[in-house]
């Protein structure tokens, strides 16, 4: 249940669904900023988002909250929406977004990039569906950035117009990286013997965990079998293996420095949120981490971005919020 949402009464439920490149999130809004039937499936184990959806709407618990009456959709998927045909980035999926209206019978369908999504969610995020982490208070009438580290690297931002706000359709994950320090300079040569260009998403996702965990192997000069991200992060948390603690460490600052240069950027002096699903597991490792020092360090914009506060968004379905805020609007 979330509140302070732009004002909508529905006469039938509505299917909302937050789709990554690992997993495929949905639910019902049955009522006005409320949600039920929430379901979590594995892309990978479905050959398409339609069946992803067949399944979700034929399940009792989907039936019984209403999911047979069904009218109006928004869907949230991690690519660019450029055209009817939408191909995810990060997995096999891609779909007609007027062939899937016509199959369910849906009145209306809103297909959005997800951190468009997450965007639009940002303004009514409540106090305990947030974790803040420095800076001051967050000015009024000012922009609001996001940046997220899961499978992916998405980065948003949302721009006051009026009563309302904008959201930035914004694919900047995929800017080029530029290192701060120099471990990270050789992390970057690392990555270039395999990619004729590294993008921030290189380093700041899941399988970026993993490269900059194999360039650390190979600068210190040490052995290490295959790994996965939350295997750093366990071994790196729990203090196992001092390799994945700098892992961990060097992912933190790089994302520092990535969050301040999309707040100077924006001018985001209603905050910098971070979204995704890499932080929230660091919990408070993250506050203690160099992040907020790296975000801070900009010379002579250093006291500019102290004031700045940033924000740990800890909701677990922010996109359903939303997607309810943009369908309200609809």
């Amino acid at each position: 249940m979330f509140s302070t949402l732009p004002n909508s009464s529905l006469n039938h439920s509505r299917l909302l669904a937050d789709i990554g490149g690992t997993n495929a999130r949905f639910c019902l809004e049955t009522e006005s900023g409320k949600t039920d039937a929430i379901w979590v499936a594995e892309c990978g184990q479905y050959p398409t988002i339609g069946a992803a959806i067949s399944t979700y709407l034929t399940l009792p618990t989907t039936i019984a909250a209403g999911g047979e009456v069904v009218k109006r959709a928004g869907i949230a998927v991690a690519t660019p929406i450029n055209s009817d045909v939408v191909r995810m980035t990060n997995n096999h999926w891609a779909f007609s977004i007027q062939e899937m209206q016509a199959q369910f019978g849906w009145d209306a369908l809103t297909v959005t990039n997800d951190f468009t999504a997450l965007a639009h969610s940002l303004p009514y995020l409540l106090d305990t569906q947030k974790i803040k982490i420095g800076g001051g208070a967050a000015q009024k009438n000012a922009a609001i950035g996001l940046v997220g580290p899961g499978t992916g690297l998405g980065v948003s931002g949302l721009i006051p117009c009026g009563a309302q706000w904008v959201a930035l359709n914004s694919e900047g994950g995929h800017t080029n990286f530029a290192p701060t320090t120099d471990i990270e300079v050789e992390i970057l040569n690392f990555a270039r013997q395999r990619f004729s260009s590294v993008s921030n998403e290189r380093f700041l996702s899941g399988p970026g965990l993993v490269l900059i965990h194999e360039a650390l192997t190979q600068i210190r000069r040490r052995t290490s079998l295959p790994i996965t991200p939350p295997e750093i992060l366990e071994n790196g948390l729990n203090g196992s293996c001092d390799l994945c603690r700098e892992a961990i460490d060097t992912f933190c600052g790089m994302l520092g420095t990535v969050a301040g240069n999309l707040a100077i950027t924006l001018g985001s002096q209603s905050g910098v949120y971070i979204g995704g699903g890499i932080v929230p597991r660091l919990g408070h490792y993250f506050a203690e981490s160099a992040f907020r020092a790296r975000f801070e360090n900009k010379g002579r914009f250093t006291h500019y971005l102290a004031e700045i506060p940033t924000y740990v968004i800890s909701e677990q379905f922010p996109a359903f919020i939303g997607l309810s805020a943009m369908l309200a609007r609809a």
